[in-house]
């Protein structure tokens, strides 16, 4: 990675220099914090590091610090100039074809780091009641859980997918006595869902259980007992989220079960063993645990005055089941409305022996839906618009795009009209343009041409097996020869990889959308200023070349946010 492979080089330029006694009165480099950065005026060179922080231990100005560290340069990668403190870098026509070269020679692999401290994750996402449909926020978790997997396997993780059900609380109950409710209604009965407000939280009073109680009556003969109508739903509702996942390109390795973790005993295990280790105490009649001694800002209740338990008594044992299983790292998807519950679970964690730090919270805001020009706020209890009328709206690219497009902790704003648009300021659309663009090139140098007005044909020109030749057997001298009309996409195809080390580690799926969406500007651009199939057969050989290495990146990145990358649009 230039960024990188400069900075250490810079390092290393310093330390030989403080050997040779030119750095003044600086002894060593320990303690400096230098950065490789693009320069605000990109005449001055590709990157920049400003090294006048140094002037203070080296007690010189810092134009003579610059200049002294760029003699013990390498010279074969780069040309160097100083201005003030800042050592600019202008990487040579080799090292830019070099980019290409390794694009077309790793592939689908470019961008994976060749080593990393491998870990094997437990990513929790979705995680929704089976009591109705996925409405839109259930998306962006979807969109954003999935796309987190494909990179951090990508990066080299092994990443292990899970879906928690919450099906072991009362909104079980609820669901059945909604369906009942439904169920009457087909049958022709005269009732209806209580109109007081408070009474009426107690149903699901939504339309959706509709179908599902014309099933039950295809299937079932008519009953009042509430649990069989209880499972019937939930199995029905369960059902109906997991094919939309599929569809959505969503694939769990394990939906958990919560009714499961408590028949197994681990819940009341997990309570058992905190109460023997003195962190639970009885008061008003309900047992808290000591969630304060480990930072929460006050304790909590495991088991209420009627004996039931809390949701954090389930999650506590769920946490300790992850780690049981022997995952290094636990990583949540939450809403945001889930702040308090991070540092009651890390508690939780801690006083059962576990290392709180392998939990890792990321909380996500909700989604704003644009629908003809007006903002629309998504939350439970406002007008739902579900997951799959999005999809049916949208289609699944735009979706998954859009919801992937801004920071987790950022409210995002999806514009339904503009994801439709098959225009440039659809950013989904910009890109995969981008990408069957470069196939429509590749395709257009092996076909044969066609005079529009005569219907003369031309021979193509190459053979199918001269491109493969030209992208298997690359001429770095050749590509040499074409990067100055070319250099600001192939820095921007050597981003890629220090792109993917960067959003790994910070967990940013986002950045790969603003990257993807850069980098098909930069295609675009050249596209428009340079002729790729050309007279000069050594040049558009070239330029084919590098024309794939776009397509090789741009599909990369765009299967990592679980995006189609069209040959043809």
């Amino acid at each position: 990675m230039f960024k990188e492979s400069i900075l250490q080089d810079t390092l290393k330029a310093i330390e030989n220099a403080i050997k040779d006694k030119k750095l003044g009165q600086m002894e060593s480099i320990e303690g400096i914090n230098l950065v490789s950065e693009k320069p605000k005026n990109p005449d001055f060179g590709d990157f920049a590091v400003n090294v006048s922080s140094l002037a203070r231990s080296a007690k010189i100005a810092p134009p003579m610090i610059a200049n002294a560290i760029v003699e013990y340069l390498p010279k074969d990668n780069y040309s160097n100039s100083v201005i003030g403190g800042f050592i600019n870098f202008k990487l040579s026509d080799k090292m830019l074809a070099e980019v290409v070269k390794e694009v077309l020679s790793k592939r689908e692999n470019f961008g994976k780091p060749e080593k990393i401290e491998k870990e094997y994750i437990n990513l929790e996402y979705v995680s929704a009641n089976p009591t109705g449909p996925f409405h839109i926020g259930h998306g962006r978790w979807a969109a954003m859980g999935s796309a987190l997997a494909n990179l951090l396997k990508f990066y080299g993780h092994d990443v292990y997918q899970e879906f928690y059900i919450n099906d072991a609380g009362s909104q079980i109950q609820k669901l059945g006595r909604s369906l009942n409710i439904r169920i009457k209604q087909e049958l022709g009965e005269n009732i209806d869902f209580p109109q007081d407000e408070e009474e009426r939280k107690n149903y699901y009073a939504g339309e959706y259980l509709i179908p599902v109680a014309k099933k039950f009556l295809e299937e079932n003969k008519p009953t009042d007992d509430i649990q069989v109508l209880s499972d019937y739903a939930k199995e029905y509702m369960e059902r109906v989220q997991r094919e939309l996942l599929e569809n959505f390109r969503v694939h769990f390795d394990k939906f958990y079960s919560e009714l499961d973790l408590h028949k197994s005993g681990k819940v009341e295990k997990c309570f058992n063993e905190l109460k023997n280790k003195g962190e639970l105490y009885e008061q008003d009649g309900a047992i808290w645990f000591k969630t304060t001694k480990y930072g929460d800002d006050q304790d909590r209740v495991l088991k209420k005055a009627d004996g039931a338990n809390t949701y954090l008594t389930a999650d506590i044992a769920y946490h300790m089941d992850k780690l049981d299983r022997g995952f290094d790292r636990l990583i949540n998807i939450w809403g945001a409305d889930h702040h308090g519950y991070v540092a009651r679970v890390k508690a939780s964690i801690e006083a059962l022996g576990g290392n709180p730090d392998k939990l890792e919270i990321l909380l996500g805001q909700l989604v704003n839906l644009i629908i003809n020009g007006e903002e629309v706020r998504m939350g439970k209890r406002r007008k739902m618009v579900t997951l799959d009328e999005l999809i049916e709206e949208v289609g699944v690219d735009a979706t998954r795009f859009w919801m992937s497009m801004r920071s987790i902790d950022t409210t995002l704003d999806f514009d339904i009209e503009l994801a439709k648009r098959s225009t440039d300021e659809n950013p989904v659309f910009y890109v995969q343009y981008a990408h069957a663009r470069a196939c429509s090139i590749l395709r257009n140098a092996v076909k044969q041409r066609v005079n529009a007005e005569t219907g003369e044909t031309s021979p193509a020109p190459m053979s199918e097996e001269e491109l493969q030749e030209t992208i298997n057997n690359f001429d770095l001298n050749a590509m040499i020869k074409a990067v100055p009309n070319a250099k600001k996409l192939i820095l921007k195809l050597e981003e890629f990889k220090s792109l993917i080390e960067y959003s790994a580690k910070t967990r940013a799926v986002y950045t790969i959308c603003r990257y993807v969406q850069d980098l098909a500007s930069e295609f675009h651009s050249f596209y428009n200023s340079n002729r790729v199939i050309c007279e000069d057969k050594t040049l558009m050989k070239s330029r084919l070349s590098l024309v794939y290495a776009v397509k090789t990146v741009l599909a990369n990145a765009l299967g990592i946010l679980g995006v189609s990358a069209p040959e043809k649009m």
